[in-house]
This record gives C-alpha cells, structure tokens and sequence, in this order.
C-alpha cells in the first residue's frame, strides 16, 4: 500500500483532487462531490492535530478492521460511513476542495512526526499505517468520483 507520506503518493493525491470539479460525477454511493472533499478532511484533521483520547473503540471493530485500514486490498464500495463525517448539507466545492488540498499538503509536512496519539477507534497505529490509512481513505473517495 502507498503512503501520503511519500512524495510520489503525496503528488498523485494533490493531482487527483485538483482534477475534481463541480461537475465530478460519483460513481457509486450517496455523496456529492462537495460533500466527498469535506468528508475526506476528517481524517486528515484526526492526524494532524493528533490530539490524545481516552477512547478505546470498540474491541471486536477494532480487531476486525483495523488491518484492512492499510492493507493492499481496496475497500469494496458503498462502505459505511461515521455519523460525524457524514453531512446531509450542500457543501461548497471550491472552498472544501481548497481547504482538503491545505490538510493534505499539512499532513506531508508531518511526515517525519515521531510521536502519534492512538486514533479514537482504531488505537495504536505506527507513523507508517498512519500515512497509508490516510492514502487509502483519499484513494477510496478519489476513484469514487472516477479520478
């Protein structure tokens, strides 16, 4: 699996995104492609600010899934979403596309970042599954709207 934090991965995202537009047609799921570009932050924003949580998750997800984040295989589409990044409200494309490209160039900054709080569900990942847990989040959501 490729990871956000190589320079290639991180240059084929960016390219990815910018060849988005307002007309982007989804090919599968419910979402808009507004509401995709702001989605796809929520993740990002999880990593970079790397705040530190109590929260465990839940066990049995999080010994079921947690692999599979990361791993080579694609996600099969129309998988669900969270509640918290899930929006029934139009999203302005421009802007959320501009502050996705922002987060994302962020992100590789952290690149060599040594210390990463668990995530909130997921726990303990390294700095390595962390960059392809987010490759693969946007690669999931990029060949959705066919780019």
């Amino acid at each position: 699996m490729r990871s956000i934090f190589e320079k290639t991965a991180y240059e084929e995202i960016l390219t990815r995104v910018e060849q988005l537009n307002e007309q982007s047609e989804r090919q599968w799921g419910k979402m808009t492609v507004g509401q995709m570009v702001w989605h796809c932050q929520m993740p990002l924003n999880l990593a970079i600010k790397n705040k530190a949580t109590t929260k465990k998750g839940n066990p049995l997800i999080r010994w079921f899934f947690k692999k599979s984040l990361y791993n080579d295989t694609p996600w099969r589409k129309n998988l669900p979403t969270v509640p918290i990044a899930k929006t029934k409200e139009d999203k302005n494309f421009n802007h959320e596309r501009e502050n996705l490209v922002k987060m994302i160039k962020e992100l590789y900054e952290l690149k060599d970042r040594k210390s990463w709080n668990p995530h909130p569900m997921f726990g303990t990942f390294t700095p390595e599954q962390w960059g392809k847990l987010e490759y693969k989040h946007l690669d999931h959501h990029l060949r959705q709207f066919g780019v």
